[in-house]
């Protein structure tokens, strides 16, 4: 899609439709909920369902994109892929994820970012894909222009997914906290020798030689919108920007979900709510949560916005 409405990239790109659900964030899957209303029965293991893939029309978008890129002089930004996971190990996707590969290598105008909730298989699926012993090859060959992300929605999750994260060997790498469903510590992953955003005490960097360097160079922080919304406390979304900040880690906050708390709301916009927010307001730690919609709760943390992206080059040589 491009122009997208998501805050932090400038298109979506979806090489495929489908995935299966694997943890809690998966729970309320818009693109689940978007692909049925469609007609399509995409969502589910191999064995009972397959992908929806398309033709050349549709894989000849970005190349479009990179070439505006190029005319205007500044790299885009591609988010891939909203509506599947690029990493799923399923057998309809392994000629589009080798098509999906090419297409980046012949994109250089364009950034892609590659969010997964399956960290575990990006090395082995880009070596499958590409015909490279190790993956290093790969994410040398393409630079700083792909960053991959792994999905973290509680602390469970940060726990499975960032040391597989750790061993990919991308120039950005980064956690998608969205929808964050608990509180997350990201200086403390598995054990108390990780600090996964300072990096000189992750086993990681001495793995790949990384020492020194940073782990994790950019994170995203959102709550859940749509029907079924789950509450994301304020203090779990500070936590990880102060953390960010004391490390001096890129931090983007997207947006506050269908929620927003009581003290974090004016006295004249208190007394602006409709009577029906005020009857289903919900408690949180002796305050009170209001629903009033994601565009009305918006996207200020602390009264201002974090737009922050890790540091790149932007032009191409």
């Amino acid at each position: 899609m491009q122009n997208s409405k998501i805050e932090w990239t400038h298109h979506t790109y979806n090489p495929w439709w489908g995935c299966v659900k694997v943890s809690p964030g998966c729970e309320h899957c818009y693109a689940e909920s978007f692909s049925k209303r469609t007609g399509h029965n995409i969502w589910g293991p191999a064995k009972t369902t397959t992908r929806r893939t398309f033709g050349d029309r549709h894989w000849n978008e970005p190349i479009k994109w990179n070439a505006q890129a190029k005319a205007t002089g500044e790299r885009q930004r591609v988010f891939c892929a909203s509506m599947a996971d690029v990493f799923e190990d399923h057998p309809a996707v392994v000629d589009e994820r080798r098509r999906l590969l090419d297409l980046i290598v012949n994109t250089p105008w364009l950034t892609w970012l590659l969010l997964t909730k399956r960290p575990e298989n990006v090395n082995d699926m880009i070596e499958q894909a590409t015909g490279f012993s190790d993956s290093d090859m790969w994410f040398h060959a393409v630079g700083d222009r792909v960053w991959v992300g792994t999905s973290v929605e509680d602390q469970q999750r940060a726990d499975e997914r960032i040391p597989h994260l750790m061993q990919v060997p991308a120039k950005v790498r980064f956690l998608s906290c969205e929808p964050l469903l608990g509180p997350v510590d990201l200086a403390h992953v598995g054990t108390e020798d990780w600090d996964v955003l300072a990096g000189w005490k992750a086993k990681a960097s001495n793995e790949r030689g990384w020492a020194n360097t940073p782990l994790i160079h950019w994170v995203i922080v959102g709550g859940e919108s749509g029907h079924s919304a789950r509450i994301m406390h304020p203090d779990w979304a500070k936590a990880i920007r102060d953390h960010c900040e004391r490390t001096e880690t890129a931090f983007h906050f997207k947006q506050w979900g269908e929620y927003i708390a009581r003290f974090q709301l004016t006295q004249t916009e208190l007394a602006n709510l409709p009577d029906t927010v005020y009857a289903n307001a919900k408690p949180i730690d002796g305050d009170q949560v209001y629903r009033v919609g994601k565009h009305a709760a918006g996207r200020l943390l602390d009264g201002r916005e974090w737009n922050e992206y890790p540091a790149t080059s932007v032009k191409v040589a």
